[in-house]
């Protein structure tokens, strides 16, 4: 397929920004409060952010240099006056507010405030954090590496995981947190953002425990499918064993799988084979599509 090539040095910041901030998406959104030497509190938003280890637990975002004026953020300059920060997670119900608070007001003016937000006390740190935030975590901030000077420039913070405070009503009975009821929000190029509701949500077997077959076992002609997709591909390769006799010869009781049979046209036949099973992998019923596979390579 034609693609168009660039060289990142041959572009201006805000070029390479575009790119990058549209490419690499969704991205959680980290609500960053911190407080100056003299106390005063600033709270920012920040998509260049995520969690990188959980023993210890660390979790890490970057207030870049501004791209107009090379200044630095607030909240960096807070973080090397008092390591410390809040990470408050957004979801749908603040995200208005948390768009609010990234404007850039003068150092020392209170985003709690204008955004409309309830200041909390933190336990172990100064910057307060957000009462309205599903999960916040109360951080020491380990190291901040400095990327680059020009505009920009991003400085990772890397915040040690000190205390976590999670709202009642997002976990289940087990006390554990529940994805599906967090509707969170993530930022994606330009001025779009992502909202990841219920209907959103999709499972995938991980093959963690138990090794996958993998694609390269399955034969040519399913690899090389005009209707299967790379997901169906994967999802056939994710499989602990390819299909025994038992199962190849059951599918055939299969009222769908017999009507296969009758179509006179061979090339008919294998396609609406390979449409049938993609239609039963989209229904998770993973087995029975690849044992139909099998079965049309030996009979159809």
């Amino acid at each position: 397929m034609p693609n168009k090539t660039f060289d990142p040095n041959e572009l201006t910041q805000r070029e390479c920004y575009q790119i990058l901030s549209s490419a690499v998406a969704p991205r959680p959104i980290c609500f960053a409060s911190t407080v100056d030497a003299a106390g005063k509190v600033n709270l920012s938003p920040y998509s260049f952010f995520n969690v990188f280890s959980s023993n210890p637990p660390i979790m890490v975002f970057s207030p870049n240099r501004s791209g107009r004026d090379n200044s630095r953020k607030n909240t960096h300059e807070n973080i090397l006056e008092v390591p410390e920060v809040t990470i408050n997670i957004v979801n749908h119900a603040i995200v208005e507010q948390m768009s609010l608070a990234s404007t850039a007001y003068a150092k020392g003016v209170n985003e709690f405030v204008k955004a409309g937000l309830t200041q909390v006390a933190s336990d172990k740190v100064r910057p307060p954090r957000v009462g309205e935030a599903p999960v916040a975590f109360e951080c020491k901030v380990d190291q901040v590496i400095e990327l680059g000077e020009g505009p920009g420039a991003g400085n990772l913070v890397l915040a040690r995981v000190v205390q976590m405070h999670i709202d009642d009503q997002f976990l289940d009975e087990e006390g554990k947190l529940q994805t599906e009821k967090l509707d969170l929000v993530a930022r994606m190029g330009g001025s779009y953002y992502a909202r990841v509701i219920k209907e959103s949500l999709f499972e995938i077997p991980k093959p963690i425990r138990e090794q996958g077959i993998g694609v390269d076992a399955l034969p040519e002609s399913i690899r090389n499918s005009a209707i299967l997709t790379g997901n169906n591909l994967g999802r056939l390769g994710n499989l602990k064993a390819l299909p025994d006799q038992e199962n190849i010869t059951a599918i055939t009781s299969h009222k769908e799988v017999q009507k296969l049979a009758a179509i006179p046209s061979k090339p008919e036949r294998h396609r609406a084979a390979h449409h049938l099973a993609q239609v039963w992998l989209e229904n998770g019923k993973v087995e029975e599509a690849l044992s139909l596979l099998f079965w049309m390579e030996k009979v159809l």
